[in-house]
């Protein structure tokens, strides 16, 4: 155990890089362990499961530091699981026997392009109208879009809990009950895209959870102007809701990376997320410090709106 600042951080960036490490193998078996039908009710299984984990840790931190269990306690247990989590892996984590999956998306999509595009000819030729666009998919621009998605989520929730306490003055308690109804709108996001992942378009989703986003980080403006029971209410509602828009959002945006993403840059998913979440809490917490809270929630509601904008025009 060390108290030494610096030591700290490196060990808090070593344990960021191992945790990252792990995202993109993850996803690669999740998508080659089933069939692209499949991936969304599988991602969202995941997703969903540790979304669980993270709660029961919470509530397992607040009952353990109740009971007088000091920090150094609670890191050798965390210590102990992650231990556990590894030695279960080795014995339920295999390879797939064949890695195809993901090639076969591309080229069942390659295929549906080349027969749209001969029906599209066909009909020119016959002289019928053409109703139909060909319509092709930007993987520059829906990077871009989850880049923006990114930023704007950390630019909003980095500097958040400073709102609450400092600004508003709520108890630690009231402020952990907030953001857990967050992590439970998450959780309750993962679910219903799970449940529902067949029926849905996750173009559509995409676009419209960042459009919701957008509107309710908004309604976080009336809490910073005006303060009261009522728009502490609609803060808690606000936090709900874009727990659920972004359990939608994430996993139709990671199924739709494994269709576009290139062989062999899984990562580069996980890397977008990383570096908005970098220049977010950079952006987020000099925006709140020097321009104040209401600015803050209008800056980060355009970011959404940017990453809607983003995420409507990748395809053409």
């Amino acid at each position: 155990m060390t108290n030494i600042i610096i030591v700290l951080i490196a060990l808090y960036t070593l344990i960021t890089v191992f945790h990252v490490a792990h995202e993109a193998p993850k996803n690669i078996l999740i998508s080659e362990h089933h069939s692209r039908p499949e991936w969304d009710r599988n991602f969202a299984l995941y997703e969903a499961l540790t979304e669980l984990g993270w709660l029961s840790g919470l509530a397992l931190g607040v009952i353990l530091s109740a009971y007088g269990f000091s920090g150094t306690s609670l890191i050798l247990l965390c210590s102990s699981l992650n231990l556990a989590a590894l030695i279960t892996s080795l014995f339920l984590v295999e390879d797939p026997l064949l890695i195809f999956e993901r090639r076969l998306v591309t080229i069942e999509r390659i295929c549906d392009f080349a027969h749209r595009g001969l029906s599209v000819a066909s009909k020119a030729l016959d002289g019928s109208p053409i109703r139909e666009k060909m319509e092709s998919e930007n993987v520059s621009i829906f990077c871009a879009g989850l880049l923006l998605f990114s930023l704007g989520s950390s630019m909003l929730f980095t500097p958040l809990p400073v709102f609450f306490s400092k600004n508003l003055g709520l108890p630690e308690s009231i402020v952990f009950g907030i953001f857990m109804f967050n992590t439970f709108g998450s959780f309750l996001g993962y679910v219903l895209a799970g449940e529902r992942g067949r029926q849905l378009n996750g173009k559509a989703i995409v676009k419209r959870a960042n459009l919701v986003r957008a509107v309710l980080a908004l309604l976080l403006i009336s809490t910073a102007i005006w303060f009261s029971s009522f728009t502490l209410t609609l803060a808690v509602i606000a936090l709900l809701g874009m727990g659920i828009a972004y359990g939608f959002l994430l996993i139709s945006a990671l199924s739709l990376s494994m269709e576009l993403i290139p062989e062999g840059k899984a990562g580069l998913f996980n890397a977008l997320i990383g570096l908005g979440g970098a220049l977010g809490c950079l952006l987020g917490t000099y925006t709140a410090e020097n321009y104040g809270f209401p600015t803050l929630f209008l800056v980060a509601s355009i970011g959404f709106f940017l990453s809607y904008v983003g995420f409507k025009t990748y395809t053409k």
